[in-house]
């Protein structure tokens, strides 16, 4: 099932899917933890782009239908996860929908290269995400068309309970 939203308001952590998001005219406004990435996705998008981390948003309640959190809150550590995701879920409106795609893997977590990761199996994900009063719509492993094992992504759409 298919639903056309006319207009809707999203924070976004992909500045692709900014500028598109308002190509296609919403309001998108993006989010990133990086001053040199921010500046990138203002020139590139011509969003509005937030300097924020995760750790420390500060955002507003009740302002946003959806969060696109594409390939980002698996930089979260676990113990911050539960506020960061009920942070994400106050900002959303009633019945808003965050999308996530994160590296999956058994429950590991730590410095990876020069970042913190965490890669969580879906029933690990499961539980952060119902505790912070999201819904599961959905969940899908990415890319399409392979084998599991070589589907390293999860994709799931929550909405907001």
């Amino acid at each position: 099932m298919s639903h056309r939203v006319e207009r809707a308001s999203f924070i976004v952590s992909d500045r692709s899917t900014t500028s598109h998001a308002q190509s296609l005219g919403h309001d998108a406004i993006g989010l990133d933890g990086s001053l040199e990435l921010v500046a990138m996705a203002r020139r590139y998008s011509g969003c509005d782009v937030l300097h924020k981390n995760f750790l420390a948003m500060n955002l507003p309640v009740n302002r946003f239908d959806g969060i696109f959190a594409n390939a980002s809150l698996f930089h979260v550590p676990s113990q911050e996860l539960p506020r960061v995701l009920a942070e994400l879920a106050e900002t959303l409106r009633p019945r808003g929908v965050l999308f996530c795609s994160n590296p999956r893997g058994n429950n590991e977590e730590g410095v990876s290269g020069d970042r913190y990761s965490c890669f969580f199996d879906l029933t690990t994900w499961r539980d952060f995400i119902t505790a912070a009063g999201f819904l599961e719509v959905r969940h899908y492993y990415r890319p399409p068309g392979l084998p599991r094992y070589k589907q390293w992504w999860l994709a799931t759409v929550l909405r907001k309970g």
